[in-house]
């Protein structure tokens, strides 16, 4: 499997792909990097996927998703998830679903936080006549 091969030598069904290596991304993020290290990006995808890097004392305010559960996975250093019912730490290898309603802010730790996101892929924008 690699990255470049997107399906079978005769057309066919796609193949699994590897796609990178996220201790990698995580290890050369190094303390100042912020924002998206890595994004899902192929073509004819259902989901969407992050890695993220927030240096230490960012953090991401408070806010809900609407539409979209989202699955968190901390790859590197810790962090703090903040919800209505308290503070939730967040140490590498923390898996933690975060349902579609949900009001959340994260914090990173001392080591900054890289993790990773995958939700549902949200349907393209679309313009609409005022009748429709």
């Amino acid at each position: 499997m690699t990255s470049e091969h997107t399906g079978t030598p005769d057309g066919g069904a796609p193949l699994p792909r590897i796609l990178c290596d996220t201790a990698a991304l995580a290890a050369a993020a190094g303390d100042d990097r912020a924002g998206a290290l890595w994004r899902l990006a192929e073509s004819g995808r259902q989901l969407d996927a992050n890695v993220v890097r927030l240096p230490p004392g960012h953090r991401v305010d408070t806010h809900r998703e609407p539409d979209l559960d989202v699955l968190l996975l901390v790859l590197a250093g810790d962090g703090t998830l903040t919800a209505p019912d308290g503070d939730h730490p967040l140490p590498t290898g923390t898996l933690t679903w975060l349902p579609h309603g949900s009001t959340r802010s994260l914090a990173a730790g001392p080591d900054g936080l890289t993790y990773l996101t995958v939700h549902r892929r949200r349907p393209g924008m679309t313009i609409r006549t005022a009748e429709s």
